[in-house]
């Protein structure tokens, strides 16, 4: 039950993303709302421009494309008082873990001065400059960094946009080695330490495009939400959002989210507040990523994403340029399994996710999610 594979393999390319989870203290930030959601934090979407080739239109997170740049030995000396630390800081490396699929080597996978776990955070925070304006940095005469299982750090925020804010993103979109000279310029480092392995996810498989890419997320908590410029070229438009009302927003056709950002996005409606986010995120440090090759199933009226541990998932690297088909309808897959990890996509603004398999890793799922009937 599954496809041939399709002519010509796919361009990976490494990427990285970073959700921006805030709390919300801003006098008459929620006014508008009421009863305010049951969340003590909001996270950033950004709405991506029609003309982009990848999602255009979707709310995402912000990030983008791993850059030689990120990597590059121009930054050892901005972060020359870590050097000597685990990881820069950042601690002991999680555990090895069997990796499931093997990339073809993308076409961005050149070895750096930096380790990989480093450059994929600079790369979340640069991307997070240039589409949004905001700056994760840290000044270099901060309070030095506290390891994992040290004392609990408490969020911070994000710096200042600098004046000249639209000159400087102009030339880091022309050429992203200005970002390490912005930071110069500012006597900061990016805040490799406040970003938390989330998860990664890889592109599945669809037969009419080949850019995909394998994408680290991970999340960053701020007490407060920092003033967002979205840069009218990837980005025309941002809104805060709670987990619960960027649902709801999907729900009603006000936003799309494309599957793994909702997911994500109700993944964290387990969280009740920022500092219970926040000291998750502490707490399972040194268990690192999982890292997901969704398998599209194609049923007789719709399509399921199959995810790691699902009954029907299927670790077999020929699904890297595959996919799964069946005669049968959505409803009788759903009722002949009982093993699930899975979204089902009913339509562009529809979609279930079923979860019933055991936590992996100290993470949490998202609890399953149904929508009413009415929908359909």
């Amino acid at each position: 039950m599954s496809s041939p594979l399709r002519p010509g393999p796919s361009v990976w390319r490494r990427a990285a993303t970073v959700v921006l989870a805030a709390g919300w203290t801003r006098p008459g930030a929620a006014t508008s709302r009421s009863p305010p959601p049951s969340e003590g934090f909001r996270l950033l979407l950004l709405q991506r421009s029609q003309n982009q080739g990848f999602m255009p239109g979707a709310h995402v997170f912000p990030g983008g494309v791993l850059d030689a740049a990120d990597r590059s030995a121009d930054w050892l000396h901005l972060f020359s008082a870590h050097r000597g630390q685990p990881r820069f800081g950042l601690g002991p490396a999680p555990p090895a873990r069997a990796s499931f699929p093997v990339l073809p080597e993308a076409a961005d996978g050149q070895a750096g001065a930096l380790p990989d776990d480093v450059a994929m955070r600079i790369c979340a925070i640069r991307e997070a400059f240039e589409e949004a304006g905001v700056l994760l940095l840290r000044p270099r005469g901060s309070l030095s960094v506290p390891e994992p299982q040290g004392p609990v750090r408490e969020p911070g925020c994000a710096l200042a946009p600098p004046q000249g804010l639209e000159a400087w993103r102009a030339r880091v979109r022309r050429d992203p080695r200005h970002f390490q000279r912005l930071c110069e310029h500012l006597d900061c480092t990016p805040d490799i330490w406040a970003l938390h392995d989330w998860n990664v996810w890889l592109t599945p498989f669809k037969r009419d495009f080949s850019r995909r890419f394998d994408t680290a997320f991970f999340l960053c908590c701020l007490r407060e939400p920092p003033p967002v410029y979205p840069d009218q070229v990837e980005v025309v438009g941002c809104q805060w959002s709670s987990p619960s009302e960027a649902t709801k927003s999907f729900i009603s056709k006000e936003i799309w989210l494309a599957p793994p950002q909702f997911y994500e996005v109700r993944r964290l409606e387990n969280f009740a507040s920022l500092s219970d986010l926040h000291k998750f995120c502490l707490d399972r440090a040194l268990e690192g990523t999982e890292r997901w090759l969704p398998i599209t199933l194609l049923t007789a009226d719709g399509m399921v994403q199959l995810l790691p541990g699902d009954e029907l998932y299927l670790e077999d690297s020929d699904f890297l340029e595959k996919f799964l088909s069946t005669e049968k309808t959505t409803e009788e897959i759903m009722k002949a399994g009982k093993k699930f990890h899975r979204i089902v996509v009913h339509g562009h603004h529809l979609y279930d996710i079923h979860v019933t398999i055991q936590l992996k890793h100290k993470h949490v799922y998202p609890k399953n999610y149904v929508i009413s009937k009415s929908h359909l």
